[in-house]
C-alpha cells in the first residue's frame, strides 16, 4: 500500500469518529500548548532579565565588599584603580540610600538618593534628558546641585519643567540641573526613581566618609575578564585571607558572570517548565494508543476481510501506524496555535514572553514521536491477527 492511500484511509476512519477522534487529541493539544506557553514564559523571563543586566552599562564590573566584613570603599579607591588597572576606562563611586523624602513646594516623594561622579552617564549608559549632569567641581566642591530620574520628575513635578527648581533632600536644599531620560527596571529597582547629586555632596548628607560600591568599566568586553583579576588582586594585597579567592572581602563581578548566571538559571527554569508540560504529552500519548487498541478490536473483521483479500501485514502496520502519526500530529499543530494564542495572553499581564521556533518545532516532532511510539503496538497487534480468526470476530 501506497504512504498516500494509507494517509487517505487513516483521515476517512479518523472523520468518522470525529468526536472520539477530537477528544484522543485533546491531551497532545493541551501538552503542545502548554509546552510552548510554559517555555515562552521562560524565554521571555530570560531576555528580560538580560536586557535589564544589559541596561546597568557597558562591560560593566562591580565591587562590592562582602558584609560582616572589615573592607571598606572609598572614592579614593576608584581613583586608584582607574590608575592602576590598564583594562579599565572609568571607575566611579557609588553611595545611595533608600527611603530618602524629597520635597519641592508643598509635594513630597520618597525616592533613592544616589551619589554619584561625572562619569556616571558614560559607565551606567543613562543619558540625559534635559539640562547637565554632575561636574567635576561640583564633586570637589561638594556643590548641592540634583539631577532626577524620570519618575521622580512625573511624580514630583507633573509636567513643569524642573531644571532650576530647589527641592529639599532630608531637609536640605538642592538645586535640579538635570533630568534623566527614562529607562526603566534594572539592578531589581526602577532606574527611573532616583535622585542623583555629587558624591562628596551625598558624604556629607548622610554622614560617612565611605561609598556602597564601585562601578568599573573595562576598555573592551575582551578585557573585562583580565580586569576582574587586576581588581581582585588589588583587593587581595589590600585585605589579606587565608583563602584567597574563597574568603576574599570584595565582591568583583563582571557583567558577563551576572548573564552567564542568570542564563544558567533561566535554562533550568525553561527545562523544568517544558519538562513538566511534557508530561501532558505523555499522558496524551497513553491515551492514543488505548484509542487505537479499541479501534483495533472494533475492525478486527474488517481486517481480516482486507487480509484475506491480499492485504499484507505491512499494508495492515502503516494503516494504523499513520492513523495513530495524523491523530497526534493534528493534536500539535492544534497545541501550537493554542500555546502561541496562550503566550500573547501571558504577555498582556505582568510576564513577558517570547515564542521561539525552536520550542515550536521542539513541540511539533515530539507530539509526532509520540503518535509513533504509542502507535506501534497497537498497529503491530493489528497486523499480527490471522485473517481466519479475525473474519470469525463477532
Amino acid at each position: 500500500m501506497r504512504l498516500w492511500e494509507a494517509v487517505k484511509m487513516a483521515w476517512a476512519g479518523l472523520a468518522g469518529n470525529r468526536m472520539r477522534s477530537l477528544l484522543t487529541m485533546l491531551g497532545v493539544i493541551i501538552g503542545v500548548g502548554a509546552v510552548i506557553a510554559l517555555v515562552s514564559v521562560g524565554e521571555g523571563t530570560r531576555q528580560q532579565v538580560t536586557s535589564q543586566i544589559q541596561s546597568l552599562g557597558s562591560n560593566l564590573i562591580m565591587i562590592v565588599p562582602r558584609s560582616g566584613t572589615v573592607a571598606r570603599l572609598t572614592v579614593e579607591d576608584a581613583t586608584q584603580l582607574e590608575q592602576r588597572v590598564p583594562s579599565v576606562a572609568r571607575v566611579i563611586p557609588d553611595l545611595s540610600r533608600g527611603g530618602t523624602t524629597v520635597k519641592w513646594e508643598d509635594q513630597t516623594y520618597d525616592t533613592n538618593v544616589e551619589g554619584t561622579t561625572d562619569g556616571y552617564p558614560e559607565v551606567r549608559q543613562s543619558p540625559l534628558e534635559a539640562g547637565r549632569f554632575i561636574t567635576p567641581d561640583d564633586v570637589t566642591n561638594r556643590t548641592k546641585v540634583a539631577v532626577i530620574g524620570y519618575k521622580v520628575f512625573t511624580d514630583l513635578f507633573g509636567s513643569r519643567m524642573p531644571l532650576g527648581q530647589r527641592i529639599t533632600i532630608n531637609g536640605e536644599p538642592f538645586t535640579v540641573v538635570g533630568l534623566m531620560a527614562t529607562k526603566g527596571q534594572g539592578q531589581g529597582a526602577n532606574m527611573d526613581d532616583r535622585v542623583l547629586i555629587p558624591i562628596t555632596t551625598a558624604q556629607r548628607l548622610l554622614g560617612t566618609n565611605r561609598v556602597s560600591m564601585l562601578y568599573a568599566q573595562a576598555k573592551t568586553p575582551d578585557q573585562a575578564q583580565a580586569a576582574v583579576d587586576h581588581i581582585t588582586a588589588i583587593f587581595q594585597a589590600k585585605y589579606p585571607t587565608r583563602n584567597p579567592g574563597r574568603d576574599d572581602v570584595m565582591q568583583v563581578i563582571s557583567q558577563d558572570q551576572i548573564l552567564s548566571t542568570v542564563g544558567n538559571v533561566t535554562q533550568i527554569l525553561t527545562l523544568m517548565l517544558g519538562g513538566i508540560a511534557g508530561v501532558s504529552l505523555l499522558v496524551g500519548g497513553i491515551g492514543i494508543m488505548n484509542i487505537m487498541l479499541v479501534s483495533v478490536t472494533e475492525r478486527t473483521r474488517e481486517i481480516g476481510i482486507r487480509k484475506a483479500l491480499g492485504a499484507k501485514r505491512r499494508d495492515i502496520l502503516s494503516q494504523f501506524l499513520v492513523e495513530s502519526v495524523i491523530l497526534s500530529v493534528s493534536g500539535g499543530i492544534i497545541g501550537i496555535g493554542l500555546g502561541t494564542l496562550g503566550s500573547f495572553l501571558i504577555s498582556m499581564s505582568s510576564l513577558k514572553t517570547h515564542v521561539t521556533m525552536s520550542s515550536v518545532l521542539l513541540a511539533f516532532f515530539f507530539a509526532a514521536a509520540v503518535g509513533l511510539f504509542f502507535g506501534v503496538y497497537p498497529a503491530a497487534k493489528a497486523a499480527s491477527l490471522d485473517p481466519i480468526q479475525a473474519l470469525r470476530y463477532e
